[in-house]
Formats: structure tokens, sequence, C-alpha cells
């Protein structure tokens, strides 16, 4: 059982994840550097799959070589740019490599990137994604095939927004991802801790799943303003934006937000999810100041 695995099944385990964008281009140089300062101090870390529809290394390849440094990786896989045939191939590829944990999500749409031109496949959603995965681990192809050169054996994972404006819609897709067989759930930019209260008392009680509050680092006003406006479903208050405004440091004044978000959400949920897009290097000094231990 691997480190992410173990926290995720460890009664009262608070866990920490990160997330990393892979390079554009073949270099791996930096992103390499970024994981080795997180890694230990978190459980594991994502590999984005064209996150926003913007072009990136494929994670497949960013999660076998950070497992070659030692560093247990989360693949995200996204069903906007390869059918059904190619994910399941995916799928098996990931096994092969030795990557165990899996994040299925369905994608953001083409037009939000930066190639508005390509054509977006969406043969599966992340529901089915987690329902093909699940068989797979079963013996099994999407067409009740046998998988007949072994099965998988994949921790999979989904994606949350508890800020979700329709609540009815949350619980309902929350409740068909547990049944298509969710081990862990990675929320999406937190920053009404009280909606976080109510989803876990209301959507998220009893399903003996991990939940993991997605905490984000504001670098400035401008930034904050940024994600608002070009990141679907982010709302950030007025008054986060306006306390960076007037901060003298921007970028520090982001860090205790930060710092002071994984401090609630450790009173609610049972880990964080930290996105510090390319100042990851920041995230042990949040992890520091809201008092986490580093990971033995």
């Amino acid at each position: 059982m691997n480190r992410f695995r173990k926290a995720c099944t460890t009664p009262g385990e608070f866990i920490i994840t990160a997330e990393i964008t892979p390079p554009k281009g073949g270099d791996m140089t930096h992103t390499i550097a970024m994981a080795e300062v997180l890694k230990n101090r978190v459980h594991a870390i994502n590999i984005t799959d064209g996150s926003r529809a913007v072009l990136r290394m494929c994670p497949l390849a960013v999660s076998a070589i950070l497992l070659q440094h030692g560093i247990e990786p989360i693949c995200q896989i996204a069903c906007r740019d390869r059918n059904q045939i190619g994910l399941q191939a995916d799928i098996m590829g990931a096994h092969a490599l030795g990557i165990r944990n899996v994040l299925a999500l369905t994608g953001d749409p083409v037009k939000a990137g930066d190639h508005p031109k390509a054509r977006s496949v969406f043969d599966f959603e992340s529901v089915r994604l987690l329902q093909a995965i699940q068989k797979m681990n079963g013996g099994t192809d999407w067409n009740d095939k046998p998988l007949t050169d072994g099965i998988t054996d994949l921790f999979a994972g989904a994606a949350v927004d508890p800020q979700s404006s329709s609540w009815s819609g949350l619980q309902r897709r929350f409740e068909k991802k547990l049944a298509a067989g969710a081990q862990f759930f990675q929320s999406q930019l937190v920053t009404d801790f009280e909606i976080l209260d109510k989803f876990m008392h209301n959507v998220a009680a009893g399903c003996n799943k991990p939940i993991l509050a997605g905490i984000f680092l504001l670098k400035s006003a401008k930034n904050a303003e940024f994600i608002k406006k070009n990141v679907p479903g982010v709302h950030i208050p007025q008054e986060t934006i306006d306390r960076l405004a007037k901060a003298e440091h921007p970028l520090q004044e982001g860090v205790k937000i930060a710092a002071e978000q994984v401090k609630l959400a450790r009173q609610l949920c049972h880990g964080v999810h930290m996105m510090a897009v390319k100042r990851e290097d920041l995230i042990p000094q949040i992890l520091d100041l809201a008092g986490i231990e580093p990971i033995g």
C-alpha cells in the first residue's frame, strides 16, 4: 500500500496533497525541483492533465518520472482529449508504469484554453471514467471483456465543488461518483468555509471517504481578480481581494491567507489540496504557518 492510500484509510490522518503543472516542453528540471521541495510535506503530488485546456506535457510521463525520484504522484486523467479506447489505454499504461493514484476528471472546455480550435472528445465524463477504472480493477474493460494480461490496481479519486450554485446537483454528482468507486475527493478552490462545513454535514456525512479542501495561493489582488474572472465556478470574496491590494507585500499576505484557510479546513474535513501555480516552493511555508508538521 502506497503512502497516499495508507493515509486515506488511516482514521484521523490529516491528508495533504499539492498540485504541480507539467512543463510546456521536454525539460522536466523545474518540475522535478518543485516536487522535491514538497517531497516530505505532502502525501502525494497531483500532476494536472491539460488544466484549463492549456497545452502541457502528458501527466503519465510526468508521473512516471516523479516515481523514479521517489515522489508519489496522483495522475489526473481528463476526458476532454481522448475517447474511451484512449482513456482505457492510459489506465492500463498508468498501472504498468507503477502509478497507483489517479484523479478522474471531465476536463475544462477547450474554448477556455490556448488551442480554442481543437476538437473536444468527451466520450466519457468523470463518472463513467470512474466506472471504467472500477471495471478494469475488477478485470474487465468497458465492454465487459476480460483483461487477458492482468488487472489494474488504481486508487481512483474525483473532484468536488462544495461551493456549487446547485446544491441538489452537487449532491447528485457526489453520490454518483461514490457509487462509481471514488475513494477520495479533492475540492475546487474553497473560500467559504461555512459552506464547506454545510457540505461536510449535509452531503459528505457518512461517506467514509476523505474530502480534501482546495487551498489556493493568491499572489496579489490582480491575480485574485484574474482567477475570479477566468476560472469557472470560483468565487473570491472582495474582502480578500482588498486585503491583498492593501498589503505591503501581497505575496506574503497571500501565504498568510492560505495558512489561515488550512487551519480552518483542518477543523472541518480530512485534509487539504494545495495549489500554488508556479510558486509551489511556498507551500512548505504555508504549511509551517498553519502548524502542519513534515510527513515522516
